[in-house]
């Protein structure tokens, strides 16, 4: 049958919106009025929504709204709801995703512009990937989703009962907040210690740590003291847990086959690499056996492990180890975290890490509008002991907040959290590493290959996977690593004139 056009006889009389409604609702149902639906939705636009919601679907008619550029009437929402994120890292980033093409706004703050895959972080350390292999411009990742927007600022409070973020150049207000602002190193009260053994929670700390690393073998080169050449070629690592331990291994590695024909006057297989360990095993959050393996995986590459054993003073010269001083020129922390400051301003309850004490479903008391994800999440509801630090956590944390988002939009309540724990992994060197898969525990060349398909899948970007993949492919075959290059803050530094 050919198609008509609806006339005003066509609709039944009505006498009020709520019949209109049905009457509406039945004549959509027939073919032949079918291609005039769009023509009566532009007029349900105007009217009360929660009367054509049954009809036509919430969802749709405000896709119709904000299409046609209408103004809302009365009793109808005026903005929508306003969540913001603090934090691009593996929680913040996976919250963003989730919100994605939903009828919220989206903002997502960062003090950087870049989202930074830390687990790869000591291969920039030890000059196996560069910075631009682990990082991604969070504005390029997110730039394809248009209720998202990036800000980039670095927040110094929140005030959760005016629901407002105070940043250093402006004010930023919010309907929902999740905060994954992440954790720094923590020195147990001797901040001093930082400048002379920095931690590795950041680009520019392993863009430091390779600068001292590459200059301590450049010095040794050109001095003739022995005594000062040994220091400069000793490295410390305080701290046996995967950082340490990654470090470590990747450290004696890079000694024994990268740089060993690159110097003329040094023997870069004699480097010495001790790494301290205060508890009595490494890698204490693994299973023993894994522990013992990674004990003599590290031994193999010719690491010294001290374990039960503390630093207790750290100079210039050296680190003071117990009764024992050793001199060394490099001295690398990987022994604790502190939650960032800006946990401390929401007000709420937190360990003496500063990490928040989030309820079950990580909201904070009395705020169920504001979400506490990642490092700074004490969550102890499952086990009875906080999650780990680690990037699985905080994904896991980011889309189940996502979701209790979405669900307290629509009135329901926000849902328990679950952490589903898939293993942990760390590796040690060239075909050396350990794997704790729960159902099985891996060590050695499977480990290692297990640990690089999952280090790559959730690489951001197809074209990190295919730079990082190329890069291992390269110094796997030739033990040669391409960013061993040296950066020096000229700022900082007397040069003469030009």
């Amino acid at each position: 049958m050919p198609a008509r056009r609806v006339r005003s006889q066509d609709l039944p009389a009505c006498g009020d919106l709520e019949a209109f409604c049905h009457c509406f609702a039945c004549l959509a149902a027939s073919d032949r009025f079918r291609h005039e639906r769009r023509k009566i939705e532009e007029i349900a636009v105007l009217t009360r929504i929660d009367l054509w919601a049954p009809v036509l679907g919430a969802r749709r008619l405000a896709f119709r709204r904000n299409a046609l550029q209408l103004l809302p009437m009365e009793n109808t929402p005026t903005e929508k709801p306003h969540v913001v994120i603090v934090g691009a890292g593996f929680g913040g980033l996976e919250a963003a995703k989730k919100l994605a093409c939903e009828d919220i706004r989206v903002t997502v703050i960062d003090r950087t512009n870049y989202h930074l895959f830390q687990p790869l972080l000591y291969q920039v350390a030890t000059a196996a990937l560069s910075p631009a292999d682990i990082a991604a411009p969070v504005r390029a990742v997110l730039s394809k989703y248009k209720n998202v927007e990036v800000i980039l600022a670095e927040v110094e409070s929140v005030d959760v009962d005016a629901k407002k973020i105070k940043t250093i150049e402006m004010e930023i207000d919010y309907d929902f907040l999740i905060l994954a602002t992440g954790a720094r190193h923590s020195y147990f009260g001797h901040n001093e210690w930082e400048k002379l053994a920095p931690g590795l929670k950041s680009l520019e700390d392993a863009i430091e740590l390779r600068r001292r690393l590459l200059m301590a073998y450049e010095y040794a080169e050109k001095i003739t003291d022995e005594a000062a050449r040994k220091a400069a070629m000793t490295f410390v690592i305080i701290g046996g847990g995967p950082t340490g331990v990654e470090m470590a291994g990747a450290i004696a590695e890079i000694a024994r086959y990268t740089l060993a024909k690159d110097f003329r006057h040094i023997d870069p297989s004699q480097t010495r690499v001790i790494l301290i360990e205060g508890e009595r095993r490494l890698l204490a959050a693994f299973p023993e056996d894994l522990s013992a393996s990674a004990l003599k995986q590290l031994v193999d590459l010719g690491v010294e492990v001290r374990t039960g054993a503390r630093a207790t003073a750290l100079t210039e010269a050296g680190v003071q180890v117990g009764d024992e001083f050793v001199p060394c020129r490099v001295k690398i922390w990987a022994a604790g975290n502190n939650a960032s400051f800006v946990g401390k301003t929401l007000g709420a309850p937190v360990d003496r890490v500063g990490r928040v004490i989030v309820n079950d479903d990580l909201t904070i008391p009395a705020h169920p509008e504001v979400q506490v994800i990642g490092d700074l999440a004490n969550f102890s509801h499952q086990t009875g002991q906080p999650l780990p630090g680690v990037s699985p956590v905080a994904m896991q944390q980011g889309r189940h907040a996502a979701r209790n988002i979405l669900a307290m939009i629509e009135g329901r309540k926000p849902q328990r959290f679950r952490y589903w724990d898939k293993g942990s992994m760390a590796t040690i060197g060239r075909n050396k590493a350990v794997a704790d898969l729960n159902i099985v525990h891996l060590s050695g060349l499977p480990a290692w290959l297990v640990w690089l398909f999952v280090h790559i899948i959730f690489l951001v970007g197809f074209r990190h996977r295919l730079a990082v993949l190329f890069q291992w492919a390269w110094a796997y075959f030739t033990f040669n690593k391409g960013a061993r290059l040296i950066t020096r803050n000229f700022q900082a530094e007397q040069r003469p004139p030009a």
